[in-house]
């Protein structure tokens, strides 16, 4: 008897990690993964648990292991949040990105405070090293530094950049792989679809982190769309991919301006099928996350008035036809409910 109960839940367990669809597909496709963003707050939702095992392969913590969650008060750290998501991952076979490090928003008061260049500089070395310890070897890409341009390829004001200048880069790459060697190392922004003087200047940026010889593995495109707009991400990805890094697109949606219609559900389809198979083939892009489950929780709503069901799943969670977009791009095929994804949108998350 204890060995058929035993037998059964290796089976269940097996069976659940063998049921992620996008994931597997995309594995057949050479690609280490195809993921989600959730957090402890949506991974209440049992639908959001039951898609993120049958479908995905990875999952990125929206917002549970930013600064101002992590450690709100200097020196008190608080991983109830983060842990919730890792354990659930480690659960579930699902890789996990960590996401992020070092990033100018969503920042405690008492960091942007900071006048002196040591003290930062502690600081930083303390966050890195205590967040990435406390989960050394479950973390298979870090998001070390988190969107450092502006749009029009000058660096962001931070208080990161106002003290330690450029640097701070580097040397947010150094402790990261000096507490975490296993773990690939991202640099990630938005707005690096198209041509202009951002994605200019973090290409410029690579170079310079690589011949200092920083530690840096891969960078991610963030690639938070408009419909019909994502004509210039295949040729960006290929740029992105020529400084000879990794490439990840890691925070994928593509919204629809309201009303939402059969035309631009559509459209929708076959905007995730042009951006999905544009880093299917680009051999350096080693995956794809969607930010977000269903359009429910999507951020979307919350940020962008206007705009509505960006993502694969509607708001009950029910396939829409850009999921038929992405299998497509993956070489399979599926039937979806041609009307879904036309729901009023839900709360809404908190930024990337």
């Amino acid at each position: 008897m204890k060995f058929s109960t035993t037998l059964s839940a290796f089976v269940l367990a097996f069976a659940s990690f063998a049921q992620a669809q996008l994931g597997d597909k995309i594995a057949a496709k050479g690609k280490a993964n195809f993921g989600a963003a959730a957090d402890a707050n949506t991974l209440q939702n049992a639908n959001v648990q039951r898609l993120l095992q049958e479908e995905f392969s990875s999952v990125t913590p929206e917002n549970s292991m930013k600064w101002e969650v992590i450690q709100p008060s200097l020196g008190t750290f608080n991983f109830q949040q983060s842990d919730a998501l890792v354990d659930f991952a480690v659960e579930n076979g699902l890789d996990i990105r960590g996401h992020t490090l070092v990033w100018h928003s969503q920042l405690p008061a008492y960091v942007d405070a900071i006048i002196d260049k040591d003290q930062l500089l502690a600081l930083m070395e303390n966050h890195i090293n205590t967040t990435m310890s406390r989960y050394q070897g479950k973390i298979f890409q870090w998001d070390v530094v988190n969107e450092v341009f502006e749009e029009d390829g000058s660096f962001r004001n931070s208080v990161f950049f106002r003290l330690l200048g450029e640097e701070f880069i580097d040397t947010a790459f150094n402790i990261a792989a000096s507490v975490d060697p296993s773990s690939k190392l991202y640099i990630n922004d938005f707005n690096l679809d198209g041509p202009g003087p951002k994605i200019d200047a973090m290409i410029g940026l690579l170079g310079r982190l690589q011949t200092r010889g920083v530690p840096i593995d891969g960078v991610g495109s963030q690639a938070h769309l408009i419909l019909g707009q994502v004509g210039s991400v295949g040729a960006q990805l290929a740029r992105l991919a020529e400084t000879g890094l990794e490439v990840a697109i890691t925070e994928l949606d593509i919204r629809i301006e309201a009303p939402v219609d059969q035309a631009k559900l559509i459209q929708q389809q076959q905007d995730y099928q042009t951006v999905v198979g544009d880093c299917i083939g680009i051999a350096a892009c080693v995956g794809v996350t969607v930010w977000g489950v269903g359009d429910k929780d999507s951020w979307v709503d919350a940020t962008f008035a206007g705009f509505d069901s960006p993502l694969l799943f509607d708001d009950g969670f029910v396939k829409k036809p850009a999921y038929a977009g992405v299998e497509a791009a993956l070489g399979a095929s599926v039937v979806v409910n041609p009307g879904s994804g036309q729901g009023n949108g839900g709360d809404g998350g908190n930024g990337c």
